[in-house]
């Protein structure tokens, strides 16, 4: 069984659709000090997901909070290869999670901004998007 994917769905197929505008929630720092946020449009498979946490986490030797703020909801499917067209939609091949420019995608707290800086940036190499390095705002 895959890594990350969910338990139950009410379609196991999904239409692909478009991804447009930017991320109206999930676009600030709620959990952590520090966030990584995409600066544009993706399908983040759920082994990038994987992958980026297990490089910040590692990085951080157990100092501090990754937070992983996406999740992998939708399901791509393929066809199998050499296959004849027709004979309906391939089965569930893995899953992604959508994003739009400005959704947080990982969260770190609890270390100093350098420190979650580099961890970030480890992070960013694994993501298929462009990315920045954010900080929390106070909120009045």
């Amino acid at each position: 069984m895959p890594a990350n994917m969910p338990k139950r769905v009410k379609y196991r197929k999904a239409q692909k659709g478009r991804i447009r505008g930017n991320a109206l929630r999930g676009n600030k720092v709620s959990f952590g000090e520090f966030g990584l946020q995409s600066l544009e449009i993706g399908r983040i498979n759920a082994r990038h997901l994987e992958a980026g946490r297990v490089a910040a986490t590692h990085y951080l030797q157990r100092e501090g909070r990754v937070y992983v703020r996406l999740f992998p909801h939708k399901p791509i499917s393929s066809k199998p290869l050499e296959t004849r067209m027709g004979k309906g939609k391939g089965e569930p091949d893995f899953w992604t999670a959508v994003v739009k420019p400005g959704t947080v995608m990982y969260e770190i707290g609890g270390v100093e901004e350098d420190v979650a800086k580099t961890a970030l940036l480890r992070v960013a190499h694994k993501m298929p998007v462009r990315t920045r390095f954010v900080v929390r705002r106070p909120s009045f």
